[in-house]
């Protein structure tokens, strides 16, 4: 079994859902392109998060935190889209970056690799204000490539019209919600997402 994790966004708590799944499915990581590396890495964040969990390295590290397509420029990097082949690891949670349509190169864009991988995706989406619109917009860049749409997670508080607006809307299952979280133990992340997903959902 694996699974993709996208974005309606950055910032918006992906890579915290992405450890928190990894952790509750006993699976391993991958994040095929790092683009940004002073502050650390999204899998240096997902190990820290689940200790323990299988960590695969990413395709491609590069040294900039902007768009892959960008990033890659600048380090003087070609990216070989057949390079970023999903490893053999089952489970595995595949994190992308940024929001669905953010470039891997001038002419393809995440959700043209999800489409090459048919992988059932998660969309996590914030909850404050602008979250319908940048959801649906994802949601219709997904299925138009025919990407299989798993569901759609939101992180942060809880805004109840806007979560039901957007599955209703979107015609997608709604998975639950992460919570803001006071502190970012791996403890309290395991507890937070037992409390508010299913994990068969994710299986």
């Amino acid at each position: 079994m694996k699974l993709v994790v996208t974005g309606t966004d950055t910032g918006i708590g992906k890579t915290l859902f992405s450890a928190a799944l990894v952790g509750a499915l006993g699976a391993g990581y991958w994040k095929p392109i790092q683009a940004g590396l002073e502050d650390g890495s999204d899998a240096g964040a997902v190990a820290a998060l689940v200790p323990g969990a299988t960590i695969l390295p990413e395709a491609y590290r590069l040294a900039t935190p902007c768009s892959p397509h960008r990033a890659a420029e600048l380090d003087d990097v070609a990216i070989d889209l057949d390079a970023l082949v999903p490893p053999a690891a089952d489970p595995l949670v595949i994190e992308g970056a940024g929001g669905a349509l953010v470039p891997v190169t001038r002419t393809c864009l995440y959700a043209d690799l999800f489409a090459r991988w048919q992988l059932p995706v998660v969309i996590v989406a914030r909850t404050a204000l602008g979250t319908i619109n940048h959801s649906l917009l994802t949601i219709e860049a997904l299925r138009a490539r025919g990407v299989p749409i798993l569901g759609i997670a939101f992180s942060g508080d809880a805004v109840e019209d806007s979560e039901a607006t957007i599955a209703a809307i979107g015609r997608v299952k709604r998975l639950g919600r992460l919570p803001t979280l006071a502190s970012l133990a791996p403890e309290q992340l395991a507890a937070a997402f037992a409390a508010a997903f299913d994990i068969e959902d994710f299986r």
